[in-house]
């Protein structure tokens, strides 16, 4: 997670790097049940859903416009909830250490600390990087339901959450971890040299370690 003057919330010593991005949801949005019914385990029940889990097939893009650069990848998506870190492990969440734990990367002289790193933390880092408006969100009525009345005072639109632990939007809060096996970046900043080159992550059979292969496509 990049450097945050403005996140007050505890962090994890420097220990791993990884090519995953991340995004932040909400467990109440579409897309954790379709992640979660889409993967290996088929989970199709709301209650199956709330833990970490997850492994469907994910596609993002990503435009940079300063740059003329389009980011294309495609991989599996897998949920970071509160059960990380729970005293049991369910099967979502050694699916989630596992798969994403795989593609991490211990940086030099990382090893020393790699027993003061939590998952715990890392999920507490990422709500402490929103703002609290963004915080605020994960206490709004649930979303795509239909409005019948005013939402009761627990769920109100445009709360400003300060507490890292506020129980209500930790609850919904979620991380996303993409783990991408294919990725395109369409350079079109010159029309006249424009290029598209695709990277593949060729996984190791021994520890899936593996790295990333690369060709260049026209765009």
């Amino acid at each position: 997670m990049p450097e945050n003057k403005h996140n007050d919330a505890p962090q994890n010593p420097r220990v791993y790097d990884s090519d995953l991005p991340t995004f932040t949801t909400d467990v109440r949005m579409e897309k954790v049940g379709e992640l979660f019914g889409s993967s290996a385990g088929h989970a199709s029940r709301d209650e199956q859903v709330q833990g970490s889990g997850g492994g469907g097939p994910c596609e993002a893009v990503y435009w940079i416009k300063e740059k003329g650069m389009q980011w294309r990848m495609k991989g599996t998506a897998f949920v970071v909830a509160p059960d990380i870190e729970g005293q049991e492990e369910s099967s979502g969440v050694r699916t989630v250490k596992s798969e994403i734990g795989g593609r991490m990367r211990v940086v030099e002289g990382g090893e020393e600390k790699e027993k003061d790193w939590s998952w715990g933390t890392e999920l507490t880092g990422h709500f402490g990087n929103c703002s609290p408006g963004m915080r605020g969100s994960w206490r709004n009525p649930p979303p795509g339901t239909r409005v019948k009345g005013e939402p009761d005072q627990e769920h109100q639109l445009g709360q400003k959450v300060t507490d890292l632990h506020d129980p209500i939007a930790r609850s919904n809060f979620r991380v996303v971890v993409i783990k991408p096996d294919e990725v395109e970046a369409t350079d079109i900043s010159n029309p006249e040299t424009a290029r598209r080159r695709k990277y593949t992550f060729v996984a190791d059979a021994q520890d899936g370690k593996g790295e990333w292969t690369e060709e260049e496509l026209w765009p």
